[in-house]
């Protein structure tokens, strides 16, 4: 059975899953009775699982030597074409609403955005709810298993600051796993990644649960955490039962977009003989701790003005909030903590949403589900940067690479991670100058591109000033900000190495 799987398209592999998923929600609607969305589900799903498998048929054995770019390639597709086939049970439910409307709505589920058109939330049934969710938790897992299965052999997503590979070529320094076989690399990942993934869910979402969460709520809760997508019912965690205790358990499980080395080791990245040897991990503690504090003194210094200070509960409240809400905008989450008002009614003051801004795209870490620039690529160039001063003092020191964790980094690291940067910024600029070209302010457009290309949706909602209603965007406006959430999933260094000719002919 595997044999034969093999020999069948990536992409049509993953149309088939999603039809088989499509059962799911089908029969949370028919317990609920809402029968309508039960057969919207269930046809949908059947007609996609009988289109998908006359296919297969027709394909299989027809198929030469797969290529790492054919995997690229379906993973490109999956990102641009598998959100449209998503979107026909969804389209079906609704009803009335344009269909660009819900390829947007899926698009941003899949690359784990978390960007809603359905304001207010309770427009949507619970198992239209856990559609969406059910999405961002697949586009989570599909992003494990292409980061050591396609990223990692081309020398992408962040591995290209610590591989011997030069960026979209094979490198040649790899592991196991990496030698085989495409297909052969994509069934061991997800075989590997897999059980991992569904277990985390499942053992948040029975603490969430055991904590006074509906089973729904907790449910789309886990997997919006593990796949950073912030996708709730719209209760949103900060409204949830189970309070600040199911937070600090979120923020532990958040933990899992700070770093891959928390979950495996399957891609020959840097790999350290403690957790607290990890750059990543380090580097997102410091920014978590030093930003929360920031915010914290801000916010005191604005309570001390008022002469309100002398209650140390909304004190610690106001810490706490700034702590989750930090880390969540870190990982792209972009939950919001029960006490993050509290600060803000202690001091009378907001919260400045380039703060925000500024995390999301600071990112995770490398082969997680977080977006933004990576923490990686942040650390290689604060560690380049500390060379560089050093040459100020000594011009003719030799640096060596026996820092506290650079060993890993390649030396040629902090260029690739600027080139990055600079291609990330360019990109940031494009996608604001054409939402701005469209009709939007200068600082909705800015919003905009920055919660796509860093994979953040919830920031268009509490950024700026007012939140933004994705739902009053033309069909042009949604359009690019899809190429801008495929864009910033997939990355610009990935979509390089795609139109790249030397690739394709190896």
């Amino acid at each position: 059975m595997t044999l034969r799987l093999s020999q069948i398209p990536l992409f049509v592999q993953m149309v088939l899953i999603s039809g088989l998923l499509m059962y799911v929600p089908a029969a949370v609607a028919l317990v609920q009775n809402d029968h309508f969305v039960s057969r919207s589900f269930f046809y949908s799903g059947t007609m996609v699982l009988s289109v998908c498998t006359l296919i297969a048929i027709a394909v299989h054995g027809t198929r030469g030597r797969t290529r790492t770019v054919d995997n690229l390639k379906a993973l490109f597709l999956a990102l641009a074409l598998l959100p449209a086939v998503l979107a026909l049970p969804m389209y079906e439910t609704l009803g009335v609403v344009p269909y660009v409307d819900v390829y947007f709505e899926m698009v941003s589920s899949l690359t784990t955005t978390g960007m809603t058109t359905y304001e207010p939330a309770s427009m949507l049934t619970d198992a239209v709810h856990l559609w969406r969710g059910m999405v961002g938790w697949l586009g989570g897992l599909l992003m494990w298993v292409a980061a050591a299965a396609v990223l990692a052999p081309l020398s992408l997503g962040g591995f290209e600051v610590t591989a011997m590979g030069e960026p979209g070529q094979l490198d040649t320094g790899q592991t196991h796993m990496q030698q085989a076989r495409p297909m052969k690399r994509w069934s061991r990942a997800a075989q590997a990644l897999l059980p991992i993934y569904v277990g985390l869910t499942g053992a948040l979402w029975i603490m969430l649960v055991v904590l006074g969460d509906r089973p729904i709520v907790g449910l789309m809760n886990a997997m919006a955490t593990l796949s950073t997508s912030g996708i709730t019912t719209g209760v949103g965690v900060q409204n949830s039962n189970s309070g600040v205790a199911g937070e600090m358990i979120i923020f532990l499980f958040l933990l899992f977009a700070l770093s891959r080395s928390t979950f495996s080791s399957d891609t020959g990245a840097v790999r350290r003989n403690s957790l607290l040897e990890d750059p990543e991990l380090r580097l997102g503690f410091l920014i978590v701790m030093v930003v929360a504090v920031m915010l914290f003194m801000r916010h005191w210094f604005g309570a001390l003005s008022e002469e309100d200070v002398s209650d140390p509960l909304a004190g610690l409240k106001a810490a706490w909030g700034g702590i989750f809400t930090v880390m969540s905008f870190l990982t792209t989450t972009g939950f919001e903590s029960s006490e993050w008002h509290v600060a803000r009614d202690w001091s009378g003051l907001q919260t400045p949403g380039l703060i925000l801004l500024a995390l999301a795209m600071v990112g995770g870490g490398v082969a997680t589900t977080a977006g933004g620039v990576k923490l990686l690529r942040v650390y290689a160039l604060y560690v380049q940067g500390l060379g560089e001063m050093e040459r100020l003092v000594h011009p003719n020191v030799v640096l060596g690479r026996k820092r506290a964790g650079a060993r890993g980094l390649r030396r040629r690291g902090a260029v690739i991670a600027w080139v990055f940067f600079m291609l990330f910024a360019l990109s940031l600029a494009a996608v604001t100058l054409l939402l701005a070209l469209a009709g939007n302010s200068f600082e909705e457009a800015l919003i905009l591109a920055v919660s796509a290309l860093t994979t953040a949706g919830p920031l268009t909602q509490v950024a700026g000033e007012f939140p933004i209603a994705i739902s009053s965007l033309g069909p042009v406006e949604k359009l690019i900000l899809c190429a801008a959430m495929i864009a910033g999933r997939l990355e610009a260094l990935a979509v390089i190495a795609l139109i790249s000719p030397d690739l394709w002919q190896k």
